[in-house]
């Protein structure tokens, strides 16, 4: 691959549909599988070996009711000499390295990419340079939906549910959790 593109991860949010599911905490420092959910997403961009860089509130504290799109603008101001960008919200403890990757590659030749499992899209979200001035316009709660619409998109097909999988109630964490420990025991019996 010729230059990486920036991973960015996304760990402003509120949580208000965890919260309102009944979530006592945080849903990005819930445990899952005796881990915090945001580890878990952290580990698998690691793996990946891809530059990355962590929004977090402190980062959009200076702005009244921040949402998702000022959380990209952001991560995208922060890394000014990244050579495109994956969005990658930390509510998806289930992603996986590879998919990372894959998104990453696809972007050597496209300049947005959409992973997608199933039939249903998901994330990251990968963006070529061509995007940095509307991604740095970026502001409220639609994330990057209008960039994404502006764009040819490539649909990056993957065998990765992680990639939709998201932690946005307690019931949904749950699962997460059962696939987490069915993973195990797959790989447990197959040794």
């Amino acid at each position: 691959m010729k230059a990486l593109p920036t991973v960015i991860v996304l760990a402003a949010g509120k949580g208000e549909r965890f919260k309102a599911s009944g979530g006592t905490q945080d849903k990005l420092q819930s445990l899952l599988c005796g881990q915090p959910v945001r580890e878990h997403v952290l580990a698998a961009v690691r793996a990946s070996g891809l530059p990355w860089h962590l929004v977090e509130r402190t980062h959009t504290a200076h702005l009244t009711n921040p949402g998702m799109g000022d959380s990209i603008a952001c991560g995208v101001a922060a890394t000014p000499d990244a050579h495109g960008w994956l969005i990658l919200p930390a509510d998806l403890p289930l992603i996986q390295a590879g998919t990372l990757l894959a998104v990453a590659k696809a972007l050597q030749a496209h300049e947005v990419v959409v992973p997608r499992y199933q039939g249903q899209q998901g994330h990251p979200v990968g963006f070529g340079l061509s995007c940095c001035a509307a991604l740095l316009q970026l502001t409220g709660d639609f994330g990057a939906r209008a960039v994404v619409a502006h764009h040819t998109v490539f649909r990056l097909d993957v065998d990765d549910e992680g990639c939709v999988m998201d932690v946005d109630t307690v019931d949904a964490l749950a699962l997460a959790e059962l696939r987490i420990q069915d993973r195990g025991i797959q790989k447990g019996g197959a040794n």
